[in-house]
């Protein structure tokens, strides 16, 4: 396990006292499946978003270990997932992209907004008749001077429905293969383009998402991210930081639960004894607390390693799995400790549950990581 350094353990330290703040009045924003506007603006306030992104920039220049040792007091602190989860899609499917793969004045035009909060970013990807199957999509871009024209569409796009920025990728070669993907950086308000309506959801709530239409919309030729035919190393370095931020956060999730089911199985009493002296009690929490140490370390395992610059693609894949599985089975474990009280709404925890499920589905489905396992096994 990693020994965090004093300067890691007081950043996190330092930014502990917003985090409960995040999540005020996170049942509503829940039900009301509304964007939470005033807590994304302490959000911004306080700093969280810089983290990873130069000092050049407004940034903290933080690496991809500090940052993620920060978001899991994030996912402890704050009780609304939906917020979590656009702060990391704003963080990684925007900001990550253009700082590693943008042009110097992609950067100076938009990474400060990203970093301040000004700017809310999102990434389009999955279109609907592809889904999981990124390399199956349809949505294209052609030159046509100094523009490039995209036609087509993408759903399930995470922030879509308040973003300022999207990331877009289409193909600009349809018959190379994953050498004709490209990146583009498109605005909001950029012509030929239309933002379809929220989309309602099992979970996740207070994070909108929406369909894209592209209905030849120009993209400047100077918003493509990194270089024409590179959008599949793109999205491939972007979804290694996605899987990692998203469920550490959710490890912090996994964390506050534990700490919540342990505090109730010592309070809650039945047949004359606290609920935690019942063997079928004690082992979901012991249960919860495996799946919450494994996920913790084969998710800060899998970022050193990548980090160094070694190949990670089985174990991000294998960290996808565990910590998807140990999330929803926390939550599940959570309500039935809580009994009745875990089923009602006041709680929280179905909440929770909800959320949970959508670990299983985005940055590739539990079925497409057990595939690129046994892929990488020679099967």
């Amino acid at each position: 396990m990693i020994e965090w350094s004093s300067d890691q353990r007081a950043l996190r330290d330092g930014l502990s006292p917003w985090f409960e703040k995040f999540g005020d009045d996170h049942l509503r924003y829940d039900k009301e499946a509304e964007f939470p506007r005033t807590p994304w603006e302490a959000v911004a306030e306080s700093g969280l978003l810089r983290l990873p992104f130069g000092e050049e920039w407004g940034g903290l220049g933080q690496s991809l270990l500090t940052t993620m040792h920060v978001l899991e007091g994030l996912g402890h602190g704050c009780r609304n997932g939906g917020l979590n989860f656009s702060v990391t899609t704003h963080m990684v499917s925007a900001g990550v992209p253009l700082q590693c793969f943008g042009s110097e004045e992609l950067k100076q035009r938009f990474l400060p907004g990203v970093c301040d909060g000004s700017t809310i970013g999102a990434h389009a990807i999955s279109e609907p008749g592809s889904g999981s199957d990124a390399m199956n999509m349809r949505t294209s871009a052609v030159l046509d001077g100094d523009h490039y024209v995209l036609n087509g569409s993408k759903t399930f796009v995470s922030n879509g429905p308040v973003a300022d920025l999207v990331v877009v990728y289409a193909k600009t070669d349809p018959t190379a293969g994953p050498l004709g993907v490209t990146a583009f950086l498109v605005e909001r308000g950029t012509p030929g383009l239309t933002v379809g309506n929220p989309i309602e959801k099992m979970g996740l709530k207070a994070s909108p998402l929406c369909e894209l239409f592209f209905d030849g919309c120009h993209v400047p030729k100077e918003n493509v991210i990194g270089r024409v035919g590179t959008g599949f190393l793109v999205l491939d370095h972007v979804m290694k930081w996605e899987i990692l931020c998203c469920f550490i956060v959710a490890t912090g999730e996994m964390q506050r639960r534990l700490e919540s089911c342990v505090e109730y199985a010592r309070e809650r009493t039945a047949f004359g004894k606290p609920i935690g002296e019942f063997q079928s009690v004690a082992n979901k929490i012991v249960d919860m607390r495996i799946g919450l140490e494994t996920s913790r370390k084969w998710l800060y395992d899998t970022a050193a390693k990548f980090s160094a610059g070694q190949k990670v693609t089985v174990d991000l894949a294998t960290a996808k799995l565990i910590a998807s599985r140990a999330a929803l089975d926390s939550a599940l474990n959570a309500v039935q400790i809580f009994g009745g009280n875990g089923y009602m709404t006041e709680y929280g925890l179905e909440q929770e549950l909800r959320g949970a499920v959508a670990g299983t589905i985005y940055s590739g489905t539990t079925e497409v990581q057990y595939n690129r396992i046994a892929t990488m096994l020679g099967l």
